[in-house]
């Protein structure tokens, strides 16, 4: 499989895209873009620099950190996924923008009810986050649990989008 990369310069940080020939790949978030380009080179040593394979997805993710909504309908690559996942990532991108869900309601949106703990754990393997918005599933108290980025992205994500107000569960 060959893989493009970009590394573009936002209000968050430095965010590494990933793009394989199915689709966006991976989506890393760093600080520095020396951690960025330490990760594509060490996880994906074939991958060639090319801002090309991402179409207008570098400025619209620069758009969203900087607080303007966008659209994410980008063709994504799961290759590799459980069936489980990718029913999660698919509900998970399915929330509105500027709204949140509850780990239970994701499962019950895919027909799993009790798997509201084996949700969390797809979402925290998401490989794309802010494309796939796992920062949108908060705890069932409303709680802003779990997030691989880290509880204060998460926080700023959601402040970008209006929804620290607006917690649905």
């Amino acid at each position: 499989m060959s893989f493009s990369y970009a590394i573009i310069d936002t209000a968050l940080g430095h965010v590494g895209l990933l793009h394989s020939e199915a689709g966006l790949y991976r989506v890393v978030i760093c600080p520095a873009w020396e951690e960025v380009a330490e990760i594509v080179t060490r996880d994906y040593p074939a991958a060639v620099e090319s801002a090309d394979a991402f179409g207008d997805l570098p400025q619209r993710i620069v758009r969203y950190l900087d607080g303007e909504r966008v659209t994410f309908n980008d063709r994504l690559d799961w290759a590799g996924a459980s069936a489980f996942r990718r029913d999660v990532w698919q509900a998970t991108c399915a929330i509105p923008y500027g709204e949140t869900r509850s780990y239970g309601r994701v499962a019950d949106k895919i027909g799993r009810s009790k798997a509201a703990r084996a949700v969390g754990q797809a979402l925290a393997a998401n490989p794309m986050p802010i494309v796939v918005p796992c920062h949108r599933v908060i705890g069932s108290d409303g709680g802003l649990t779990g997030f691989a980025g880290g509880i204060e992205m998460k926080r700023r994500l959601l402040e970008i989008e209006g929804a620290l107000g607006k917690v649905k569960t």
